[in-house]
């Protein structure tokens, strides 16, 4: 029977390669190896490389993961995928749980309470983000990514569309893109 592993990371400059070698000093060998670079919103039957993973794992096989986080995006998402996996006999590993069966009943008893609290984590995180931002804005800081023209450019730009400028040779005029000259155009 073959081993499948699947890891998942939120953003590009980030990588599984981490999670594979957690499994690997394990001691599991990996037959397949599948990763995602998906935000960990995102429900695990929306996840391209796992969906793979499913399309291609047989009855009786197993799948690693080295957190339980990396099986769904809350614990109502984290329970079905492994209820999923369980009606087809396929052995989940979740390395931060050790050798638990999380098909047994403490097994999903402990897997509930766990995903419960990785959920809850996300939403403090998520909560303390929108109260800083609030406190940012409150105390009259900029938000976003920086403007790529000045005020003062904005006003030319506005200007010398309306003299007939193409969107174009204002873009290459102020070395930004079209759509900064058409947002420029649209605040007015």
């Amino acid at each position: 029977m073959a081993t499948f592993a699947y890891g998942r990371v939120s953003s590009k400059d980030q990588n599984s390669d981490n999670q594979r070698l957690d499994i690997e000093a394990s001691g599991h060998v990996i037959d397949y190896w599948f990763a995602d670079t998906i935000s960990g919103k995102t429900s695990a039957s929306q996840r391209p490389q796992f969906a793979a993973l499913l399309g291609q794992i047989r009855d009786g096989e197993t799948v690693i993961v080295s957190k339980l986080d990396r099986l769904g995006r809350d614990a109502q998402d984290v329970g079905a995928t492994v209820k999923l996996l369980a009606s087809r006999k396929i052995s989940v590993v979740v390395l931060q749980l050790g050798k638990l069966d999380l098909a047994s009943a403490a097994g999903k008893m402990m897997l509930t309470m766990l995903s419960a609290v990785a959920e809850m984590e996300r939403d403090l995180l998520i909560e303390r983000t929108q109260s800083g931002l609030a406190r940012a804005k409150s105390e009259g800081k900029t938000l976003g990514r920086p403007s790529k023209t000045t005020p003062e450019q904005r006003s030319e730009i506005i200007f010398m569309h309306a003299q007939g400028q193409s969107v174009s040779a204002l873009a290459r005029l102020y070395s930004v893109s079209r759509a900064s000259v058409l947002n420029c155009l649209r605040a007015t």
